[in-house]
């Protein structure tokens, strides 16, 4: 060793002076006192300047942090046989790391401590790298540590690429805070089985609702609110809490899965059949929701606003007759309006119906509509036709400002899909899917929007091995950000999948006109 550390002094000097803190890891040699400090800057002071900033992956360059969120650990995509990496500050101790591989993990409390006082400020990073005895010094990355915290979890579901049978699908929730990875629920744990479509009221991890689809143990929603689990026996397509907290909306879906001879993304997804319904949790009862259920219309993608006045909600035509043609005549035609219906819970009564943004003026067919916390913006996704942006590349992200009617694509959008988003408590961040890594896997991304709803450069959600995207086979989908874990274990929640369900009576005394079906999964398990 003492051989090795001849030919770089300064290196030795690290070391010594790093175990002198006892921190050494990995081949990693993070440099958090004085002493070390000073030898590693005499080291690269004399650096050649690169005149350009450095590439690295992910891309955590010119973005906006929470200052609550875990280290960005990142790679540094330059030659080199050692590399420096420095984070620093206009207030706080900097970081310095020291390592033989590009790979750089930021150690998690000095980054804890360097975020909490960079708040609302500039947070720089000096990136050096010596390849074949030569240092260069790339150019500073400035990114800004915002003031605003982000939801500290993320409950998303996890999910092979192909979507054909019932393998390996689950509920995980991420503490962004830190590390933490947890199962909610596993499909495996039900013999074979999907679960999907989780829902939250207001951000609020303690009122659950998440789909059930098993051959074994049937279709079924759990309902879980302050740590009870409930099973009822019918399947909510896509759902949408009252801000209440008394009553769900949801969609009930007749959706298949077909596939073309070429494109860049084969599948696609049909809504064939789908109306709205709202779920009572006092009266354990459903009714269909007035303007809304009309057969010769589709509706899909409740949202309730804010205030709980209105559901927003995505419409278009029915254009075919023939129920058995898959894919049937003109699917490629079908564009989804923005509609809202006003509602008054007190007396439980609905409004007419109301065109918020019509197909033809957003320039395709819009879908997935979520309103920030603060009542001021509605988020959306607006692709070439049909019901389904998770497989249309075309899919992209719009904002819509509800007090001027305002609507516009803010520069966080790829060449690929953005679908499945959600906003934080605070309305300062949003999360969504996007397939801009290659086109195939859904990886979720943050990206800030200020006061004057501006949305800024999104970034991958960070993990402690910063090239774990790169060989990570499943997909990202449906991010939903909430303020604390799940409460309900996995054991309990896979109990109550295996209870006897509830009735939900239909108050209106008819069958279903539809049944929640899911594009996914309609080979045999």
């Amino acid at each position: 060793m003492q051989g090795r550390l001849g030919r770089h002094p300064w290196l030795a000097a690290a070391i010594v002076g790093t175990i002198a803190v006892g921190i050494l890891v990995a081949g990693t040699i993070v440099i958090v006192t004085w002493g070390t400090r000073r030898t590693v800057r005499s080291a690269v002071e004399a650096a050649e300047p690169a005149r350009r900033p450095p590439r690295i992956s992910p891309d955590y360059t010119e973005i906006v942090v929470p200052p609550n969120l875990a280290p960005l650990n990142f790679v540094i995509r330059e030659p080199g046989q050692q590399f420096v990496v420095r984070l620093h500050g206009e207030a706080g101790e900097a970081i310095e790391v020291v390592s033989r591989s590009p790979a750089i993990r930021i150690p998690p409390s000095p980054w804890r401590r360097l975020l909490a006082a960079s708040r609302g400020r500039e947070l720089r990073w000096d990136i050096f790298a010596q390849a074949d005895g030569r240092w260069l010094r790339y150019q500073t990355i400035v990114n800004r540590v915002a003031a605003e915290d982000i939801d500290g979890y993320l409950v998303y579901r996890q999910i092979p690429p192909v979507y054909n049978r019932w393998h390996e699908v689950s509920i995980r929730q991420r503490n962004l805070t830190n590390w933490n990875d947890s199962l909610v629920l596993a499909g495996t744990t039900l013999d074979v089985a999907c679960v999907n479509c989780h829902s939250f009221a207001g951000n609020d991890p303690r009122r659950m609702l998440l789909g059930l689809r098993s051959n074994r143990f049937g279709r079924a929603t759990l309902l879980a609110t302050d740590g009870n689990v409930v099973k009822l026996d019918t399947a909510l397509g896509y759902t949408a809490w009252h801000p209440s907290g008394r009553l769900a909306a949801y969609s009930t879906n007749q959706v298949r899965q077909f596939f073309h001879g070429a494109r860049d993304e084969v599948r696609e997804v049909l809504d064939l059949e789908s109306a709205l319904a709202y779920y009572r949790l006092d009266a354990q009862d459903s009714k269909r929701v007035p303007g809304a259920s009309d057969s010769q219309q589709l509706a899909t993608y409740p949202t309730w606003s804010p205030d709980g006045r209105w559901l927003y909600y995505c419409r278009a035509p029915r254009l075919w007759t023939d129920d058995e043609a898959v894919p049937p005549a003109r699917y490629a035609e079908v564009q989804y309006a923005l509609m809202r219906i006003p509602y008054d819970i007190a007396t439980d009564r609905w409004g007419e119906p109301e065109t918020v943004l019509a197909a033809h003026q957003a320039g395709g067919s819009i879908l997935l509509p979520r309103i920030s916390p603060d009542g001021r913006f509605l988020l959306f996704c607006v692709c070439s036709h049909g019901c389904f942006p998770a497989l249309e590349p075309t899919s992209d992200l719009y904002l819509l400002e509800l007090a001027t009617g305002t609507h516009g694509k803010p520069p966080i959008n790829s060449e690929f899909s953005e679908s499945w988003h959600s906003w934080s408590s605070n309305s300062r961040w949003i999360v969504f899917s996007s397939k801009r890594q290659g086109g195939t896997f859904t990886r979720p991304y943050l990206s800030y929007v200020d006061q004057s709803g501006q949305a800024h450069k999104p970034f991958v959600v960070p993990q402690s091995d910063p090239e774990f995207y790169d060989s990570f086979l499943q997909t990202f989908s449906v991010p939903e950000l909430v303020t604390g874990p799940v409460p309900v274990s996995p054991a309990a929640l896979a109990r109550a999948a295996r209870a006897e369900a509830i009735r939900v009576e239909d108050a209106t005394g008819e069958a279903s006109r539809v049944e929640n079906s899911d594009p996914y999964l309609q080979a045999d398990p």
